[in-house]
């Protein structure tokens, strides 16, 4: 579906931030009503930045292994641990992206623990709970502060657990709470009727946001426009689909979310701002600000169009420096985003070409257990396709392709097979270190004994020898800056080692003077 811009020169695009994706109005469903009765949060409490995060540790159930273990009950009253699973599944599998991580604890009444362990993937339903058994357990006491004799009581409750897990339960400081509004009709149990929220233009959701346009979709969420009643603002709501994993992943972007703006209240760092957070009907709701199109769907806009291309080298330059601020204040916190992508650099304004990076679902903290993929397959270095340890570089890695995407028009690298992915590699920049290739866990998937490229032919079942084509970055670029050049060149080491920092890039003579704050 084509994106619509109002009052847009060939040149600038649009005046100011009027980007919109176009709605299909003719395909909506007449007969859908928008909900009646909501239940609102009776307290009025808002997810406002400026709110001081309790950090209050509830005290239901006790510490496993570094995770808080919730006590469930089958239909029979029999009590079940929940199932923690190490190995996890893919839950972006078009992506092949998979943080890697357990499965935090909930609670039924806003309660969120952060242990930054591991997350299950495995998309099976918690057993049911037995709302009598349990209430005396969670209602009753995960709202109260923790009590000095938390811990001896679950050491009285189960005398298997050990005094190091008794010392994790009783550190207040490693446990952080947010709300979250849960909002419900009125005099009605059970299950929706349809796991996906239907859009309805003029729809209200929670009683406060008034849809307006539907925006797109992606793997696990619906995007629409909408106006906040309360603020009399324009946001964009971001709708989680029906699912657990999927569910569990967008709290923990609501969490990093909520951490990177507390410490960026002036919003001078590029990140997308959160407004609010909600339950309703079924599916987790984010409400951010509203932004304008990523720079993947702009760039082939602007190329369907014919006009002037808007991502000049000055322009590439300023949004080069603002993405190294964005990736340099993520890594300071010691946060990898784990997916940049053109698709994930939106637009704040045309004119000004400023930007705001996105999507922080995939991101982890470095001390998290690291998951072997991440990344976009496009945009995926070198380290992380051979299964080396990585760090924050590997969004430096990212920012390289970008960069040559947004000059060149094309994909450096196309989401072909990973083992293509990597011939195209070293026929650009050059073989890999055999340091690397020796210590890379999934080495052996791409290369032989003797490090030569190969895959399998699915059709006889043989071995085939792949030969890198020789080609080179200033071929595929054909730039005549070559401080430019020589930037892009930097970003894409293939050893890490010699990749620079976000702050060491911020520093190139290609950003360092002033003409690069000039449009």
């Amino acid at each position: 579906m084509p994106p619509v811009f109002d009052n847009s020169d060939p040149f600038s695009g649009p005046t100011e931030d009027k980007f919109v994706m176009s709605s299909d109005k003719e395909n909506q469903d007449e007969n859908h009503q928008p909900f009646l009765d909501p239940i609102v949060d009776p307290f009025g409490q808002t997810n406002y930045l400026d709110k001081p995060w309790p950090l209050t540790l509830t005290s239901v159930g006790y510490v496993k292994d570094g995770v808080k273990v919730t006590d469930y009950y089958d239909f029979d009253g029999k009590c079940v641990e929940q199932e923690v699973n190490d190995k996890g599944v893919s839950f972006k599998d078009f992506q092949e992206i998979d943080t890697g991580r357990k499965t935090d604890v909930y609670h039924l009444v806003g309660g969120y623990e952060n242990t930054h362990e591991p997350k299950s993937h495995t998309g099976e339903k918690d057993a049911d709970f037995d709302l009598d058994s349990q209430s005396e357990g969670i209602f009753d006491r995960s709202l109260q502060e923790p009590h000095e004799n938390d811990a001896a009581k679950v050491k009285e409750d189960d005398p298997g657990v050990t005094n190091n897990e008794l010392s994790i339960y009783a550190n207040e400081d490693d446990y952080e709470v947010f709300d979250l509004r849960i909002i419900h009709r009125k005099n009605r149990t059970g299950f929706e009727e349809n796991k996906d929220l239907p859009i309805v233009i003029n729809g209200m959701i929670g009683s406060r946001y008034c849809v307006t346009e539907y925006l797109g979709s992606a793997a696990f969420s619906k995007v629409v426009r909408a106006r906040d009643l309360q603020t009399g603002i324009d946001v964009c709501l971001k709708i989680i689909k029906n699912d657990k994993d999927f569910f569990d992943q967008s709290l923990d972007e609501i969490k990093l979310l909520k951490f990177v703006n507390k410490y960026d209240p002036a919003d001078e760092r590029h990140i997308l701002r959160l407004y609010d957070c909600l339950y309703f009907q079924e599916h987790l709701i984010i409400v951010c600000e509203l932004l304008c199109a990523n720079l993947y769907e702009y760039q082939k806009y602007n190329k369907e169009c014919g006009g002037k291309p808007y991502f000049t080298l000055k322009r590439i330059r300023v949004i080069t420096r603002q993405c190294l601020e964005a990736l340099e204040y993520l890594h300071e916190l010691g946060i990898i985003h784990c997916d940049l992508k053109p698709e994930n650099i939106l637009i704040k304004s045309y004119s000004r070409c400023e930007i705001k990076v996105i999507d922080l679902g995939s991101s982890c903290f470095q001390n998290d257990n690291l998951s072997l993929y991440v990344q976009s397959r496009s945009y995926r270095a070198p380290e992380v396709i051979i299964g080396l340890p990585y760090d924050q570089k590997i969004e430096l890695w990212s920012l390289g392709c970008i960069l040559a995407e947004l000059y060149s028009g094309d994909v450096l690298f196309p989401n072909d097979e990973v083992v293509i992915l990597l011939a195209r590699v070293i026929g650009m920049l050059g073989p890999i270190d055999i340091e690397m290739l020796e210590n890379g866990q999934e080495t052996d998937k791409y290369f032989t004994k003797d490090f030569d490229l190969y895959h399998i032919n699915e059709e006889t079942d043989q071995m085939e020898y792949i030969i890198p084509q020789k080609t080179s970055l200033e071929e595929h670029l054909q730039v005549s800056d070559a401080l430019f050049l020589d930037f892009v060149k930097s970003l894409l080491e293939i050893n890490p080692q010699n990749r620079p920092t976000a702050s060491e890039a911020l520093q190139h003579p290609w950003l360092s003077s002033s003409l690069s704050y000039q449009i």
